[in-house]
């Protein structure tokens, strides 16, 4: 297996040594970032709502929205640093304080100022108060890479595509939870009610975090000397593999082109339902979320999650391209339906191959690098493609030309300018899927996964070199320098020893760790 790193793809990917109780644990630090995520979109849902119906202002809902993403990937590679550099339960132990502490501030302000000055959206307090709760929420994704981690070291192996696709059954749940009551929580209880319950869940959820205990090692000490913003390193972590960073590449066209689908997927149901019952329609095909996360959780991905990626991608974009193809209600929400259901077997696709051919003291600022760069990719596509569509394809859709051009295709109705749109981003979608399968990146990153598979194989039967969560004085070797033997055996037998409940940090233990980057007696 060739890798542009010499031994970093091999040397330093050693498995890891789940603890005998890592599953259980596992499915604890599961519930309860289900529980942090639920919240926290409950949360800026019902604040995006409120917006909107208290001030009538698109240009102010769009800000906030638009805000979001654009903050969730610009620090999603600090908090991929952050998560190689320290314990995975103190950071979110942190990220859960960090949240808490801004929707309390959110809630005093609320208290403090009328309601009618909080709406002003030409006074500061109502930026203040909506970007209070914008850094709550933005800092709760830190939650989420963390978690990524966690299967690698707290999930065998073999079931690590089972675990990422229970993360995307709780994404699902999280999904319809928020769809559903944010609404019913603003209209009737109010701005103030909603936020006494995010409260109240935010301080449960981070309680709960302290019941339980993530066995870890420590950290590599020259982790600790990275920069909190470790570009570089990101990079080189992502290049260390070879096909990763087409990999993570062509997810971000994936994302480019699913864009489309983010800008006129609303306008184009707001057509056929009534704005209430396209409420009811989300809420509903969002359930395939939760029935695809449970499928890949039952069955995993294959033996190749690459290939299965792929042909996922291709399935999306024959949605994409005919779910919309006649102005029909009916196909529309099966279309909804069935694409909701494969996109967990994507996401936990791509996890799950990151989880094997990245190694573990590093996966933090590769899921941060993917999660900055693709979340950035599909609001860009948004912001294009809305303007495009409303100035340029819709009139022309609406003209007799366009009619004649496409209606034997396309049909009859008032969106088939939408639908145009739909069909070549469908279409692009295939064919780069397709593609894919012919080039080099998908043979050698495949390659790379298999190999690690193998080994991972060899190691559990022969009791070979195994990194496990035991804290060590040396931190193995260094990039370029892989463990030596005495480093890898975490035992005088030569046998991994299970990793060391350390137990669940004290808060001052949690904030004084991830701020000076050292432990705390």
């Amino acid at each position: 297996m060739s890798s542009e790193t010499p031994g970093l793809s091999t040397g330093l990917q050693r498995t890891i040594v789940p603890p005998p109780n890592g599953m259980r644990t596992f499915f604890q630090v599961l519930v309860n970032t289900a529980a942090a995520n639920v919240t926290t979109s409950f949360l800026w849902f019902a604040l995006t709502f409120w917006v909107y119906l208290e001030t009538r202002s698109v240009l102010a809902t769009g800000i906030v929205g638009g805000s979001y993403m654009l903050l969730v990937a610009v620090f999603s590679m600090v908090f991929g640093t952050l998560v190689d550099r320290h314990r995975k339960q103190r950071v979110m132990i942190l990220s859960s304080l960090v949240t808490l502490a801004s929707f309390l501030v959110a809630g005093a302000l609320y208290l403090a100022q009328p309601e009618s000055v909080l709406v002003d959206i030409t006074g500061p307090w109502f930026w203040l108060f909506t970007g209070i709760i914008l850094f709550g929420a933005v800092i709760e994704n830190l939650r989420n890479i963390a978690l990524s981690t966690t299967v690698t070291l707290l999930v065998p192996v073999e079931r690590h595509a089972n675990a990422n696709g229970m993360v995307g059954t709780v994404q699902g749940v999280a999904f319809v939870v928020t769809s559903v009551f944010s609404g019913l929580s603003v209209g009737f209880l109010g701005m103030g009610g909603t936020l006494v319950i995010a409260l109240v869940a935010t301080a449960i959820a981070f309680l709960h975090l302290l019941t339980f205990r993530i066995p870890e090692e420590q950290p590599d000490p020259s982790e600790n000397r990275a920069k909190a913003f470790d570009f570089r390193g990101s990079i080189r972590a992502v290049r260390a593999v070879k096909g990763l960073f087409a990999l993570i590449l062509f997810s971000i066209f994936n994302n480019f082109i699913g864009g489309a689908y983010i800008a006129l997927m609303d306008p184009y149901g707001l057509t056929l339902f009534t704005v209430q019952w396209w409420g009811v329609v989300l809420g509903i095909t969002a359930t395939g979320f939760i029935v695809g996360g449970l499928v890949v959780a039952k069955w995993g991905l294959g033996k190749n999650p690459i290939r299965t990626l792929l042909l996922v991608v291709i399935t999306m974009g024959v949605l994409g391209a005919l779910f919309t193809i006649r102005e029909w209600s009916w196909l529309y929400i099966v279309g909804i339906y069935i694409y909701m259901a494969i996109i967990p077997a994507a996401e936990a696709a791509e996890q799950t191959v990151i989880q094997k051919v990245v190694p573990f003291r590093r996966q933090g600022r590769v899921f941060g690098f993917a999660a900055a760069i693709e979340s950035a990719t599909a609001p860009i596509t948004a912001f294009l493609i809305a303007p495009i569509a409303e100035f340029l394809i819709i009139p022309y859709m609406d003209s007799d030309s366009g009619r004649a051009t496409w209606g034997w295709i396309l049909g009859e109705g008032e969106a088939r300018g939408i639908a145009l749109v739909f069909l070549f981003a469908g279409l692009i979608l295939v064919a780069v899927g397709i593609l894919a399968f012919l080039t080099p990146s998908y043979r050698i990153l495949s390659e790379e996964y298999q190999q690690g598979v193998a080994e991972s194989e060899a190691e559990k039967e022969g009791g070979g070199d195994a990194e496990t969560s035991v804290p060590s004085d040396g931190g193995g070797g260094d990039e370029g320098h892989p463990a030596t033997e005495s480093e890898a055996d975490a035992s005088p037998n030569g046998t991994p020893a299970a990793p060391i409940d350390v137990g669940p940090p004290s808060t001052k233990d949690v904030i004084g760790g991830v701020v000076d980057g050292q432990r705390r007696a």
